[in-house]
C-alpha cells in the first residue's frame, strides 16, 4: 500500500531512493577523488563483490606464469620505490592474463579484452600492476562498473547471452566509444597472450624522494610481436581448441621459451594534469605519445610454470591498492572504486587472509599486522598485541612512509563529463589516423556481425550514432553494413 510515489523509484539495499546512478560522489568535477561517505557507491561494489562465489566475477578464466622484472634504466628520479632503486636490479614476479567475461568454461579467443595483472615481489612488499591489454576502458566512473558487467553476463531470465542488453548499455554509455572500437579490431582477438601488449590503463602517482609527484601510465610492450586473428580465424580456433592461448603460454615455457616485454612509462609533470585539454585521469583516453613519450625503463621475462594451477593461478588475488613507497593512487575515478572492490571480492571468495596465501604472500618483506584470526597460515600473530597504539614494542607507523600530500579542491557532488564530445575524439583518430584500410573494414565487420543480434531496432541506431559521431565515414559504413537507414543515424539527435 505504500508504494505509490516510489515504486518505479531507484533505491539503495536499504529502500533509501537514489538520485544519480552514473556519477559517484567527487569532490570537484575534473577528476577529484571519491568520497567514502558515497554509501550509493560502495553498497552497489560490495554486493556485486559477492554476487558469485567460487569464481571470479569477472577475469575468471585465466593462465599464469613465474618469471622477473628487470631493471634497465634510472627511473629514481621520478619514484623512489626500493624495486626500481639499482639498474640491473631483478624482482620476481607472477603473472596472470585472462578473459574478462567470460565464465571459466569460456574459450581463450572469444572477443574480450584480456586481463594483464603483474605482481612484482618487492622488498617493501607486494606491487600489484593491475591492467589490461587495452589502453583505455568502456567506462570512466566505477559506479557504473556492476551495471556493465552485468550486460556482459547472462541475461537474468534467458541465462543466455544478451546483445540487447550489450548494445543499449553500450549505446547509452558513449564513453564507451574507444573501448569498443578497439575490441571490435583485430586487436580483441589476439594470438595467444604472448602476442599482446599490457597497460596500466589507470594513471598513477610516482613520488621520488626528495617527495615530488608525476603523473605516470605503464605500457607492457611484447618482443614477441603484436599477433592478432581476424573474427573468423579466432572462431575456429575457439570451436576447435578453446584452450589455445593457455596452452600456448604453458607449453612455449615448457619447452625452454620465453615470454617477454619490454616495460615503458608514460610521464606527466605533475602540474600539466590541472591545465591540460581533457582530463588526464578519464581511462577512456589515451595520453597522446607526441605529448608524453615513452621511456623504457625495464623487462619482464616469463619462464617458470605454475606447480598447480589452483594453487598458484586460481587462487592468486591483485589489487590496484597494493602498492609500495614511491607508488600512489590517482584520481581517476574508475580506479578509486578498484581500491576497494578488488580486496573486498578477495575477501569474499578466499577469505580475510588471502595474502597469507603462498602465492599472494609478499615473501621478501616480513609482514607486521595487527590482524588477526580468520582462516590462518602462520601463528596468527602469536602472543603479541593485537592492537595499537600499545606499550609491548609491538609494529609501529614510521612518518616517512606517509603518502605524498596533495591539494585537492572543489564543490563535494556528482559530475558527469564536463566535455561529451570529448567521448568520440579518440575514437575517430583511431579509425582515422591509426587502423589501415583493410582493419577499418574488418571492424565494421565484426561490429555489424554483433549488432546485427540486436533485435531492436533504437538501440542499433543510438550504437551507430556514436560511431558516427566519431567519423561520419565510420558511422555510414556501419549503418550499411547492418541494414540501418542512415538518414535516421544522421538525424537522431546529434
Amino acid at each position: 500500500l505504500l508504494l505509490t510515489q516510489m515504486d518505479s523509484t531507484l533505491t539503495t539495499s536499504n529502500g533509501a531512493p537514489v538520485g544519480d546512478n552514473e556519477n559517484s560522489l567527487t569532490v570537484g568535477a575534473q577528476a577529484g577523488p571519491i568520497l567514502l561517505q558515497d554509501f550509493t557507491l560502495i553498497d552497489k561494489l560490495a554486493s556485486f563483490d559477492r554476487e558469485v562465489i567460487p569464481e571470479r566475477r569477472v577475469h575468471a578464466r585465466g593462465a599464469g606464469a613465474h618469471g622477473y622484472f628487470e631493471v634497465t634504466a634510472d627511473m629514481t628520479q621520478y619514484c623512489k620505490a626500493g624495486f626500481l632503486n639499482t639498474l640491473g636490479k631483478k624482482t620476481p614476479v607472477f603473472v596472470r592474463f585472462s578473459t574478462v567475461a567470460g565464465e571459466r568454461g569460456a574459450a581463450d579467443q572469444v572477443r574480450d579484452p584480456r586481463g594483464f595483472a603483474v605482481k612484482f615481489y618487492t622488498e617493501e612488499g607486494n606491487y600489484d600492476m593491475v591492467g589490461n591489454n587495452t589502453p583505455v576502458f568502456f567506462i570512466r566512473d566505477t559506479i557504473k562498473f556492476p551495471d556493465f558487467i552485468h550486460t556482459q553476463k547472462r541475461n537474468p531470465q534467458t541465462n543466455l547471452p544478451d546483445p540487447n542488453a550489450v548494445w543499449d548499455f553500450w549505446s547509452l554509455s558513449p564513453e564507451s566509444t574507444h573501448q569498443t572500437s578497439i575490441l571490435f579490431s583485430d586487436r580483441g582477438t589476439p594470438v595467444g597472450f604472448r602476442h599482446m601488449n599490457g597497460y596500466s590503463s589507470h594513471t598513477f602517482k610516482w613520488v621520488n624522494a626528495e617527495g615530488k609527484a608525476v603523473w605516470v601510465k605503464l605500457h607492457f610492450k611484447t618482443e614477441s610481436g603484436i599477433k592478432t586473428f581476424t573474427g573468423e580465424e579466432a572462431a575456429a580456433v575457439a570451436a576447435k581448441d578453446p584452450d589455445y592461448a593457455t596452452r600456448d603460454l604453458f607449453t612455449h615455457i615448457a619447452n625452454g621459451g620465453v615470454a617477454a616485454w619490454r616495460v615503458c612509462a608514460q610521464i606527466m609533470p605533475y602540474e600539466d594534469a590541472w591545465t591540460y585539454r581533457f582530463n588526464p585521469f578519464d581511462v577512456t583516453k589515451v595520453w597522446p605519445h607526441k605529448d608524453y613519450p615513452l621511456i623504457e625503463f625495464g623487462r619482464m621475462v616469463l619462464n617458470r610454470n605454475p606447480t598447480n594451477y589452483h594453487a598458484e593461478v586460481e587462487q592468486s588475488a591483485f589489487s590496484p591498492s597494493h602498492l609500495v613507497p614511491g607508488i600512489e593512487a590517482s584520481p581517476d575515478k574508475m580506479l578509486q572504486g578498484r581500491l576497494f572492490s578488488y580486496p573486498d571480492t578477495h575477501r569474499h571468495r578466499l577469505g580475510g587472509n588471502y595474502q597469507q596465501i603462498p602465492i599472494n604472500c609478499p615473501y621478501r618483506a616480513r609482514v607486521q599486522t595487527y590482524q588477526r584470526d580468520g582462516v590462518v597460515f602462520g601463528d596468527n600473530g602469536g602472543s603479541g598485541p593485537n592492537y595499537w597504539p600499545n606499550s609491548f614494542n609491538g609494529p609501529a607507523p614510521k612518518a616517512e612512509y606517509k603518502e605524498a600530500p596533495v591539494e585537492i579542491k572543489g564543490v563535494v557532488g556528482r559530475y558527469g563529463n564536463v566535455h561529451p564530445n570529448d567521448d568520440f575524439v579518440q575514437a575517430g583518430d583511431l579509425y582515422r589516423k591509426v587502423l589501415t584500410a583493410a582493419e577499418r573494414t574488418r571492424l565494421v565487420s565484426n561490429l555489424a556481425g554483433s549488432l546485427k543480434n540486436v533485435t531492436r531496432e533504437d538501440i542499433k541506431i543510438r550504437a551507430i550514432r556514436n560511431y558516427y559521431r566519431a567519423d561520419p565515414e565510420f558511422g555510414t559504413r556501419l549503418a550499411q553494413a547492418v541494414g540501418v537507414d542512415v538518414s535516421k543515424v544522421r538525424l537522431a539527435n546529434l
